[in-house]
């Protein structure tokens, strides 16, 4: 038992931090980028990264998905509780950082349009 609570917090810190790479993201620009660019983007990757509460609701699908993975388990005759409960934690978690990904590369594209830079994706 304690070995699978190990791996779903394992798991959920690596899928957590998987979320990180849309506020690194570089978006394309039409034409010439401005002088100000590379300041801009930064300041806008910055403010993506900050945005801590797209951590919190990937942690939550993990636990949901641990949950929602030990009591099908628990229900199923050729699978355990805490099999399920590692399923669930890594499917909840994979979906949660996916969109907390594109939620972040989401926050770049429009504060870099705000700062009146021609982005096209």
């Amino acid at each position: 038992m304690k070995k699978t609570v190990v791996a779903v917090l394992v798991s959920c810190v690596f899928v957590a931090a998987c979320a990180e790479d849309g506020a690194l993201y570089t978006p394309v620009v039409d034409g010439v980028p401005a002088a100000n660019f590379n300041a801009d983007l930064a300041a806008c990757q910055a403010l993506a990264q900050n945005q801590r509460h797209l951590d919190q609701e990937t942690m939550a699908a993990a636990a949901m998905g641990a949950g929602a993975g030990a009591l099908l388990g628990h229900w199923d005759d050729d699978a355990d509780a805490a099999g399920g409960a590692v399923a669930g934690a890594l499917a909840g978690g994979i979906a949660g950082a996916v969109d907390a990904t594109e939620t972040r590369k989401a926050i770049v594209i429009e504060c870099m349009r705000g700062r009146g830079h021609k982005v096209v994706a």
